[in-house]
């Protein structure tokens, strides 16, 4: 290690995360997060108990109950992973901490979950809108294009519907309770005949209650911080909180108390409720209205039901695609994906993501048989990247958890570990799937990497370049010492407000900029004398010291070099010091090295 006490160059270590005003948007409040995760984590209900009966019939109950109990503890992890990661803690940031071969592949079963969850989602809408089973696939094909429709112009508040349908289907869920209350039975209910083994099979088979979580720590980001938190030092441990804890009740107990209702009907019942797997509520709700009122209520109120759980599996199915997008541009952002996966039609949503969030589903749903086919490739996906997030937690000794919260966070990665492990075993075309889709995209990983020279992994360091000057052969000579990549950015300053962005990325060349040409001209031959992996990065902006920052926290870089301003004093008074503000944004995790 080099001693940098002896090097002749002035170097300053800056302390970061200082009190700045370039902050992302705050202003999701915990009221918004959680109707946010209720429409994807509340939807779940709309096809577990149905599920269940397929697997065990009426001696499904302590199988619902199991799922009810992973679940509440899975929501407890995720509080512990939002306090942690409070500007986005799912898979990919989480994991990313040990290891981004890892986070990649936690992000690539990120995207299989949302791929099925299109299609699942889907295929429970139309069954819900009244759709008969015969129809339902070619409907889900035609619902899942109009979302992309939607979405080629751009998400437009993807989260609204959920929010809007949020109290109405936790309304109905309470009527429905209600009414089955007086005819619920424990007498009826069967014991499990079978052994260990093929009860922990049916309990696998029917792990779809988990979905949602994922969403909610990603969105830690722009959740409204706790009271006490200063910005430098952010904390949303109390708003994450207030946000799962409602929505994981309503799941837990509104699973298991319609489960029971459902295992509460007359035996001879048996061969109609395996047929209405897809909608067990809707007909939950026909059944127990009519004999709680009248029977024409009850077919009113399973129309309802019908109607307001099929409007929430929609959205459902547009935030899977907007999701599905959304990883696969953070990849590529982050140099895991090829470049061209990142780039944006018009309306500045990712072109090939979004072909590929459309066609995936539909490429499912027409190799599948069957619903319950559907159901098994669902599971994989999301099981397994809730673990590598868990995991990666658990065993991450630079974050802060009391020994009780470690043990907790452990144990529910091994129990998610052997699921996964078990569906594997025992479901060849989920473990084909998810083998698929990992294939897919660890080769375009390795194609991203093999095309920026980057093979292995390794730190990634960031230089801002206003010149030919020594900064740039010192962040030569670090990241040939620590065999790092080097991305050299260079931001043009426009002082004219663009109408359509601020800031260009992408679509101006530095090619044809004389001056960034001859630094990332010399930069390139440099690195390639002297072994280091060099990528330009060219920018147009306004705000400088915005778009540096903005470039360091999406590339993942692990520290940024910026040569101390040359400008007069006036300037600097006038305009502000760009290497004085990254100094008071950057994130914590960045390394800061101002050279001059």
């Amino acid at each position: 290690m080099r001693d940098e006490q002896s090097t002749p160059i002035a170097m300053a270590d800056v302390r970061l995360g200082q009190t700045g005003s370039m902050h992302r948007p705050r202003n999701v409040d915990w009221k918004r997060a959680a109707a946010l995760l209720y429409g994807d984590w509340g939807t779940s209900k709309a096809y577990v108990i149905g599920l269940a009966f397929v697997a065990a019939g009426f001696s499904s109950f302590p199988i619902i109950l199991a799922v009810c109990a992973l679940t509440a503890v899975v929501g407890y992890n995720y509080i512990i992973v939002c306090s942690h990661f409070p500007d986005g803690g799912g898979v990919y940031s989480a994991a990313r901490k040990q290891s981004r071969f890892l986070a990649s592949a936690g992000a690539l079963l990120l995207v299989a979950n949302f791929i099925v969850t299109a299609a699942l989602s889907g295929w429970a809408a139309v069954s819900y809108l009244g759709i008969s089973s015969e129809n339902a696939r070619l409907a889900t094909i035609g619902l899942i294009v109009v979302v992309g429709i939607i979405n080629y112009f751009g998400p437009r508040h993807s989260g609204s519907v959920s929010i809007w349908l949020a109290v109405p289907a936790v309304l109905v869920v309470i009527l429905i309770i209600a009414f089955s209350g007086p005819h619920l039975k424990v007498a009826e209910l069967e014991v499990a005949q079978s052994n260990f083994a093929v009860t922990w099979i049916q309990f696998v088979g029917v792990i779809l209650a988990l979905s949602g979580v994922e969403a909610v720590a990603n969105i830690t980001g722009v959740m409204k911080l706790d009271p006490d938190s200063p910005p430098e030092k952010p904390k949303v441990t109390r708003t994450a909180t207030k946000a799962i804890v409602p929505v994981a009740i309503e799941v837990v107990l509104g699973t298991a108390l319609l489960g029971w209702a459902m295992l509460s009907l007359p035996k001879f019942l048996g061969p109609q409720l395996t047929d209405h797997k897809e909608d067990m509520l809707r007909f939950l709700a026909e059944h127990y209205g009519a004999v709680a009122v009248t029977p024409w209520f009850g077919t009113a109120f399973g129309i309802v039901v019908g109607i307001v759980f099929g409007l929430l599996l929609f959205s459902a199915v547009n935030t899977a695609v907007v999701a599905l997008i959304g990883v696969v541009f953070m990849m590529a952002q982050d140099g895991e994906m090829p470049k061209q996966l990142a780039r944006l039609n018009r309306h500045g949503v990712p072109q090939l993501p979004l072909i590929a969030a459309v066609a995936l589903p539909i490429l499912v749903l027409l190799t599948t048989k069957d619903f319950n086919a559907l159901a098994g490739l669902y599971a994989v996906g999301v099981v397994g990247a809730i673990a590598v997030n868990l995991g990666s937690c658990s065993f991450n000794r630079d974050l802060a958890l009391p020994w009780y919260q470690r043990f907790i966070m452990g144990s529910t990665f091994l129990i998610l570990f052997a699921v996964e492990v078990t569906i594997a075993k025992t479901k060849p075309d989920a473990l084909f799937f998810a083998c698929t889709v990992l294939g897919i995209g660890l080769t375009l990983r390795f194609y991203s990497h093999k095309l920026s020279g980057r093979l292995e992994e390794g730190q990634k360091i960031m230089v801002a370049a206003r010149g030919i000057n020594p900064v740039l052969n010192f962040a030569l000579e670090e990241a040939q010492l620590r065999k790092a990549v080097l991305c050299v950015v260079y931001v043009k300053e426009v002082v004219v407000y663009f109408s359509a962005a601020q800031t260009t990325v992408g679509r101006a060349k530095w090619q044809n900029d004389p001056e960034a040409q001859a630094i990332m001209s010399l930069m390139l031959k440099e690195g390639q004398e002297r072994g280091v992996c060099v990528l330009p990065v060219y920018a147009m902006s306004e705000d400088a010291a915005a778009t540096i920052l903005d470039l360091s926290a999406t590339m993942g870089v692990d520290c940024l070099i910026i040569g101390t301003s040359q400008r007069h004093t006036l300037a600097n008074l006038l305009r502000g010091n760009v290497a004085n503000q990254i100094a008071q944004n950057l994130p914590d995790s960045i390394r800061l090295v101002i050279f001059g």
